[in-house]
């Protein structure tokens, strides 16, 4: 028996943390109480249910009251045909003949040219006998068709939408999503299908970062070296890039580049060497994650005539009044070797590297500001001497030695307007409820002019660990959460009722063509060499890929053609048994074992049965290292299981069992067997309360 201190303490800080939970979930319902049937994200302003229903039928049809050809028409088209999969009904016609109101009537007053200032607002009102949804712009009348998609529902005989009155608007001007294709290249199509899948949940800014060490992938008709040299061939031509940009307009959302100056020049100054700050240097293509030194040259002018000819090539393919510099990651090796540079920074009076980047950012502003386009960068970018009309893309915190909310709270307060992605790091695998539970202001007191600052949030897409196969799994469906958190209002903070919407949205953007739930079986699929995969299923379930870059530390594990079709590669970060095994295992704890045995022996012996199954595929190098953790899941899963139905066992099998657990607590080829600590739970549980030895 263990001793009954030990015991006593166990529950009482079981306790306190369950009731913790039970008391933030009841502030949740009293700040926050919503119709808990709809599925909808982003979760409106306001919502007000009627008793009414509109009943869909083959003779559906839709009327717009304007511009018959722009972003509304194209909206309606894709709506019916999304409507006619999701319903099987035969819709006859869609659009009404002219003149006549169609089932849905959207009406709405301008056309939106796509700026911070656009009104993406709208209301949607069903009854019995139609619906309406009205706009200000065809931007919000299109978000109103989104929410309508949204409200599909269904009984035994019909498909409906429940009578409703919605009024919407979003709480920030910019939530946007960076897609990385330099580190590696994501086709115009797998774009195109994320593109739908933002609009889908109202989010309005595609962040392209064209450019880092691993690739420049744009072309350059005046600098053809670009991507014939810095890109291994593989870029999007100014035909792309116009096609990409017309798409993401049709959608409402704005197209934002960004070409990383003055650091992240591997690829670039592998095309120009000249170009760079220490001279001979062997420049390539980075192959490699991580920072590197290879640096332009802020002193030569040729620089500048290098970057205004590019600008000039450039940004007329992008119609967005902002262009994204980078600015990120200057750590300066180059420059602190130059003396010619050193030189200038005593002649000009500047004291440091910052200051040096602050004089090459500066000329870089006017240089955009002639091209008609305001500067963003980085936060690394901020200094007393950039121009106010710069834009602070905020990913530092307090954590790294800044004031309290980090970068966008100072740049909010020093007059910049400013957008976070800290905490909406996605690609770091970290759980969807981490990110919706960083609000972009928190709790912190602003005046009403630095609020106005806050433009809102980016989620973004590294891809050192993902290719096109991968990606769409590690952006969705975790990225509506941050969707939701910057379009919904603040008190919109039920996680709970937040993850029982998004496992519906993610079947709809499943429809998109989206590839984030069919990629899993596929790379099963793929590193079983097409056996039977149930089993490898059953453990992705659990397992999750290491998070934080432990994957990849220090850069050097993965390169630019390592494998990334692994079985780190088919997990993902919010792993679905192992969420609901802890919430069974701390209800059983804490509440009712009598009510929860059964669900516990259910996942138990189902883990405790699944080594035999994975006993039987032909082993590889690529699932062999899963051979020990799947035993000894099964054995300690079998050994829970004896002890939850009282059967007795020695305490060698004890001792046994507890090794078990701390060989299951160590990463397996760059994953974590995240139910361990449910399992620790249960286990120091069963010891203190059911054990005879």
């Amino acid at each position: 028996y263990c001793p009954l201190s030990k015991n006593l303490h166990f529950l009482q800080f079981m306790r306190k943390k369950i009731l913790f939970i039970f008391i933030i979930g009841a502030l949740s319902y009293y700040t926050f109480a919503q119709p808990n049937q709809f599925n909808l994200m982003p979760w409106p302003k306001e919502i007000e249910e009627k008793a009414s229903k509109f009943v869909i039928n083959a003779d559906f049809t839709i009327s717009i009251s304007a511009d018959p050809k722009g972003r509304v028409h194209h909206a309606a088209t894709r709506f019916l045909r999304r409507l006619g999969n999701r319903t099987g009904i035969f819709i006859e016609a869609g659009f009404p003949f002219e003149n006549k109101k169609g089932d849905v009537q959207v009406v709405f007053d301008q056309i939106s040219k796509l700026h911070l200032k656009s009104d993406e607002s709208y209301t949607l009102d069903i009854h019995e006998k139609g619906i309406k949804i009205q706009a200000k712009t065809d931007v919000g009348a299109i978000r109103g068709l989104e929410t309508l998609l949204q409200l599909t529902s269904h009984n035994g005989s019909a498909y409906y939408f429940p009578g409703i009155y919605i009024s919407d608007t979003p709480r920030f001007v910019w939530r946007g999503l960076l897609i990385d294709v330099s580190r590696h290249f994501q086709p115009v199509g797998v774009l195109k299908r994320n593109l739908e899948a933002m609009a889908s949940v109202k989010m309005n800014v595609f962040h392209w970062h064209l450019t880092d060490d691993q690739g420049y992938r744009i072309e350059s008709k005046v600098y053809p070296k670009i991507h014939e040299l810095a890109s291994d061939g593989l870029y999007y031509t100014h035909q792309q890039i116009k096609d990409v940009v017309a798409y993401a307009n049709l959608l409402g959302i704005r197209v934002v580049p960004e070409i990383d100056v003055p650091g992240h020049a591997s690829a670039l100054l592998t095309a120009y060497p000249d170009l760079g700050s220490k001279d001979g240097y062997p420049y390539q293509i980075e192959r490699y994650a991580g920072i590197f030194n290879p640096t332009l040259n802020p002193i030569k002018e040729t620089t500048y005539t290098f970057l205004e000819n590019l600008f000039k090539e450039i940004t007329p393919l992008f119609p967005d009044e902002y262009f994204h510099i980078g600015g990120d990651e200057n750590e300066g090796k180059h420059w602190d070797e130059n003396e010619e540079i050193q030189a200038f920074k005593k002649q000009h009076n500047l004291k440091s590297n910052h200051e040096l980047q602050t004089y090459f950012n500066i000329r870089i502003e006017k240089m955009l500001q002639k091209l008609g386009k305001k500067l963003m960068g980085w936060d690394e970018i901020m200094t007393s001497n950039m121009p106010k009309t710069a834009v602070i893309h905020s990913w530092r915190d307090e954590n790294e030695g800044l004031p309290k909310g980090g970068s966008l709270i100072s740049a909010a307060k020093n007059g910049y307007h400013t957008v976070l992605s800290n905490g909406y790091y996605i690609d770091r695998m970290l759980s969807v409820e981490h990110h919706y539970n960083k609000d972009p202001i928190g709790d912190i007191l602003l005046t009403p002019q630095e609020r106005s600052k806050i433009l809102g949030g980016e989620a973004t897409m590294w891809s050192e660990l993902v290719t096109h196969t991968t990606i769409d799994s590690r952006i969705w469906p975790r990225t509506a959460a941050i969707a939701e958190r910057l379009w919904s209002q603040k008190n919109v903070t039920d996680v709970n009722h937040m993850k029982k919407r998004l496992k519906h949205i993610s079947f709809y953007l499943e429809e998109l063509g989206l590839t984030h739930l069919t990629s899993r079986d596929m790379i099963l699929r793929n590193i079983s060499h097409h056996q039977d995969i149930n089993s490898l299923i059953t453990l992705t379930k659990i397992c999750e890929p290491l998070k934080m870059y432990q994957r990849n530390k220090g850069g050097t594990e993965y390169k630019t053609f390592s494998p990334f079709k692994l079985f780190a590669d088919a997990c993902t970060a919010d792993a679905e048994d192992a969420q609901v095994f802890e919430r069974i295992v701390l209800d059983f704890i804490i509440n009712s074992p009598t009510r929860n045995t059964k669900k516990l022996i259910y996942f138990l012996e189902k883990w405790s049965q699944n080594h035999l199954l994975f006993s039987e595929l032909e082993q590889n190098t690529k699932i062999k290292p899963l051979e020990s953790l799947s035993k000894n899941l099964s054995e300690l899963s079998t050994l829970l299981a004896k002890v939850l139905t009282h059967k007795q066992i020695t305490s060698n099998e004890l001792n046994v069992a507890k090794h078990q657990l701390t060989l299951l607590k160590k990463p397996v080829i760059d994953v974590e067997l995240v139910i361990w600590k449910s399992l620790d739970m249960l286990l120091t549980y069963c010891e203190s309360n059911y054990f005879k030895i």
